[in-house]
């Protein structure tokens, strides 16, 4: 098939799929912004990097599992594709419930660590609570998704991803207004849906898949080095994707303490709409890098650099494409956009209708960014790939969100991740 074709035929069941995932935590900060206010938005807030971080746990074994996969499919060699993804999968397992297992011990001790202020720590609490079993679901959903694709079946990866995304919708509603259990109800209903997700993934691989079916490990010594060798290789060229969601952790809690800092909890309040969009412009981004992964690893084991050159090109315009017309929507829809969370009445609202606009100016560098890190990763240049990320997201980040607010003010706040994301463009450019 013709790249741009195959290109299209995989990319939009992902966006679709990607769009409807990112809205689990969209419709979460819609319904506790009406039902409970500034304080339990800004409180979900908060607890929102320790989903980000299951995310990134299930994307990094994913990414890699499904770039070794891809190569070792390009050379028919479906038993190793088959051992990668089971090892993926248990790997990927024992590190989610690992920090579940913290988050249930030690809660207080989290939020201290996630910059909760006191008078949003009861609200938080009670959100986390809820959300941290359901985050090894959301692990498996992710990693299922990007090894679904990669087997020839986008449309039931997008399944696995509205399903879930229109069930906690209607549950968020059911458990915020007619039940009146606020965030705890929310935290309840994105559970569950993450739970549906998980299953749906894992049932795919037991009862549906073409090629990539659970494989039984042997539990010899020889076998179990294999393994711990195949896991590194996986961390390795997934670690940038981690490193990607680790970095939106940090950049909602430097936010967090810098607006806390500047304006209060209503100014908390007003960038936890931001970070609530930011998942959706992470999501667009990210469906064009995981629709060329799958083409862009496969031909290049196949050592057809001519089809990858092409994919490169194609998943480019198609950022550039998604970059501008995210900037687009949120800037020119701030006012509908910031309504669906708060009430006109709120102080919040001033501030985050004068600031999304500024903000969207990072859609189209993020765009950009996050297709040439996802190239590199399929080619397995994972230093690069890992040098990119910490670049957006930590390296430039904490700088910018130091130094504009000093020279700006408030603009400053809402500048510093779009400066982030242009100086790593520039950067990137201009080395590739």
């Amino acid at each position: 098939m013709k790249i741009g074709s195959l290109f299209r035929a995989i990319f939009f069941p992902t966006l679709i799929g990607m769009i409807f995932t990112s809205l689990i935590t969209v419709i979460d900060g819609m319904f506790v912004g009406h039902g409970v206010g500034a304080g339990g938005i800004a409180s979900v807030n908060i607890v929102a990097p320790t989903f980000m971080i299951a995310t990134g746990i299930g994307l990094m074994f994913g990414i890699g599992a499904s770039v070794i996969a891809s190569i070792k499919l390009s050379e028919s060699n479906i038993k190793a594709a088959k051992i990668i993804m089971t090892q993926g999968f248990i790997a990927a397992t024992v590190l989610a419930s690992l920090m579940v297992a913290v988050i249930l011990i030690a809660p207080e001790w989290t939020l201290q660590l996630l910059g909760c202020s006191t008078d949003l720590k009861s609200n938080a609490l009670d959100y986390m609570l809820f959300l941290a079993p359901s985050l090894i679901f959301v692990m498996i959903q992710c990693i299922g998704m990007m090894l679904i694709r990669l087997d020839g079946s986008p449309k039931y990866a997008m399944w696995c991803q509205a399903i879930p995304a229109v069930l906690n919708i209607i549950l968020d509603y059911i458990m915020i207004f007619p039940m009146g259990m606020g965030v705890k109800g929310a935290a309840v209903a994105t559970s569950i849906s993450c739970v549906v997700g998980g299953l749906m993934a894992l049932s795919y691989f037991f009862w549906f898949s073409d090629k990539l079916k659970f494989y039984k490990l042997k539990s010899s010594r020889k076998s179990l080095l294999l393994t711990l060798r195949n896991v590194c290789y996986m961390t390795k060229i997934g670690f940038a994707t981690f490193l990607t969601e680790i970095a939106m952790s940090i950049m909602m809690i430097t936010g967090n303490y810098r607006f806390l800092s500047q304006l209060g909890e209503q100014g908390v309040a007003a960038y936890s709409i931001a970070c609530y969009l930011f998942p959706v412009v992470f999501s667009i981004a990210n469906a064009v890098a995981q629709s060329a992964q799958p083409i862009i690893s496969f031909n290049y084991g196949a050592n057809n650099n001519e089809r990858v050159r092409q994919t490169l090109k194609v998943s480019l315009l198609a950022a550039l494409i998604c970059g501008l017309s995210v900037t687009f929507g949120i800037s020119a829809g701030a006012i509908p956009i910031v309504l669906a969370f708060l009430s006109p009445e709120e102080p919040a609202f001033a501030i985050a209708t004068s600031g999304l606009p500024m903000f969207s100016i990072c859609s189209l560098f993020f765009a950009v960014n996050i297709t040439f890190i996802g190239y590199y990763q399929s080619l397995e240049k994972a230093v690069r790939s890992i040098i990119y990320t910490l670049l957006r997201g930590i390296v430039l980040l904490i700088p910018s969100f130091v130094i504009l607010p000093a020279l700006l003010g408030e603009k400053g706040l809402w500048l510093a991740i779009p400066m982030a994301e242009f100086l790593t463009a520039v950067i990137i450019i201009t080395f590739s």
